[in-house]
């Protein structure tokens, strides 16, 4: 543990009471500054080279009704070249899932492009996969759009560690994005989440247009929660042909830095995951995202539907920080 220095107590607090400005203002520090107090507040809560890695699969492709601006799933974006396909068999998922521990991953997240959650054989089949993943000594998350209390409650005695659903954005610009589905329609999945018991995988996207006072409200409100998500996906724009966002220009990795930065103040024991748009760092932009607070990454070469790091590279990577375990060496060498 770190000497307690007086920025350091203040940095490391944990507070529920946010406001947008000053998270802002922690946005726009000096970089080097920014990165150097999340780095400590990180070094106090985590162990700094235990990288957690998640592995990401879509059970379920294509066809969503929702009208996500950024999402090459949704059934609104017809231009988007994706072939839809229906959920996949358990016995499939578990496959994937042990080929994935044995490669290194300590979580299996699944996704499925749905709305809502709805009782009936796919259900059933998502409470088997759950099962299964969780019977391989791995965490397991699930996508799975809105549900309701008894379903939560499934998932809680499914073994289920973990349920993400994103914020995308701040409360103003939401709107902007998507149509389909209200900012209170996510805030109550969450309530439903964390009543059940289920840990909260909660985050968003930057790159969309939004501004720096957009993440920072985005940030506010996950920092309101108490206790604040246990799991906090950020994710840069992967702009996709064919979806209203495809022509948006990559954001600039020091801006993804940042958040990741800032993140880890306002929520100190959260894990910060290094989430989409990972795939177009440079293996340095990567290690200062990881120095700033990021504990987490996906592991696979795809994440639902677009690009991601290769497994090879993920483990060149780990290496060269000194975070790869034996396990992700034994893989690759057989």
């Amino acid at each position: 543990m770190l000497p307690m220095t007086e920025k350091l107590l203040a940095d490391v607090k944990i507070r529920h009471d946010w406001s947008v400005e000053d998270i802002a203002a922690l946005y726009r520090l000096p970089l080097l500054e920014l990165v150097g107090r999340a780095n400590a507040v990180h070094r106090h809560y985590h162990d700094p080279n235990h990288v957690q890695k998640a592995s990401l699969l879509s059970i379920k492709t294509g066809g969503c009704p929702e009208n996500c601006a950024y999402c090459p799933q949704s059934a609104h974006h017809r231009e988007v070249d994706l072939t839809r396909d229906m959920l996949m068999d358990p016995r499939k998922v578990l496959d994937m899932a042990t080929t994935a521990k044995a490669a290194g991953a300590e979580r299996f997240c699944m996704g499925a492009a749905w709305r809502q959650v709805r009782d009936g054989k796919e259900f059933d089949a998502v409470i088997e996969m759950v099962e299964g993943v969780r019977e391989l000594g791995m965490e397991a998350c699930v996508t799975l759009g809105m549900l309701k209390p008894h379903q939560a409650e499934r998932l809680a005695k499914a073994g289920l560690t973990a349920y993400n659903h994103n914020l995308d954005t701040s409360p103003d610009f939401y709107s902007r994005i998507i149509t389909t589905r209200t900012y209170q329609d996510r805030l109550e999945t969450l309530s439903t989440v964390r009543a059940a018991g289920i840990e909260l995988c909660c985050g968003g996207i930057i790159g969309m247009g939004e501004g720096v006072n957009d993440r920072a409200a985005m940030l506010q409100v996950l920092a309101g929660f108490a206790p604040h998500p246990e799991s906090v996906p950020i994710n840069a724009l992967v702009p996709v042909e064919g979806t209203p966002l495809a022509k948006r220009p990559r954001i600039d990795p020091l801006e993804l830095v940042r958040m990741v930065a800032t993140a880890r103040l306002v929520m100190p024991q959260s894990t910060v995951r290094l989430s989409a748009g990972r795939s177009s760092l440079t293996r340095e932009a990567q290690i200062l995202c990881l120095m700033a607070g990021a504990n987490s990454i996906f592991y696979g070469d795809t994440l639902l539907t677009t690009p991601n790091a290769g497994i090879g590279e993920d483990a060149e990577l780990l290496t060269a920080i000194g975070a790869v375990e034996e396990t992700v060496e034994t893989a690759l060498a057989s």
